[in-house]
């Protein structure tokens, strides 16, 4: 997997403070989802606010920052806990072929290209497949099982 990581500025780690704790209250805004994953190296659990994808009944986790550390984390733990604090659904995850990734990018920015267009390299939802292609390594994508 090639590398890359937009880290979040304190700014932008204050704003989504609030927006995590409504997530985990059960308000998510604009398809935000609380998520829950084990820490790789302390084992604690660790707290982050996602864009859940829906596609043909399955849900994906995309980290349009790259190889950021909830994704690192997910990786290394295989199951992650979606959902407000009093209903999490665990699930197992399986991380996405670079192959498969285009389509789901393409509908990711569909959705979110307003939240995230600072953070995803350069990509717009009328990104070319080739394009997609190439930026699909630095983006980790993963599946839930239900």
């Amino acid at each position: 997997m090639a590398v890359r990581y937009e880290e979040p500025s304190r700014v932008t780690r204050a704003a989504n403070a609030p927006i995590r704790w409504l997530a985990e209250a059960g308000i998510g805004i604009a398809g935000t989802r609380a998520l829950r994953v084990r820490g790789r190296k302390t084992g604690k659990p660790r707290n982050v606010v996602i864009n859940l994808l829906t596609v043909d009944g399955v849900d994906y986790l995309v980290s349009p920052r790259g190889n950021t550390q909830w994704a690192r984390n997910v990786r290394a733990a295989g199951v992650v806990e979606v959902g407000p604090r009093w209903r999490r659904r665990r699930a197992r995850v399986s991380e996405v072929d670079d192959a498969a990734k285009p389509e789901l990018l393409r509908r990711y920015l569909a959705r979110w290209y307003w939240q995230v267009k600072d953070l995803v390299a350069g990509l717009t939802p009328d990104s070319s497949d080739e394009e997609l292609r190439a930026a699909a390594p630095t983006m980790p994508v993963f599946a839930l099982a239900r």
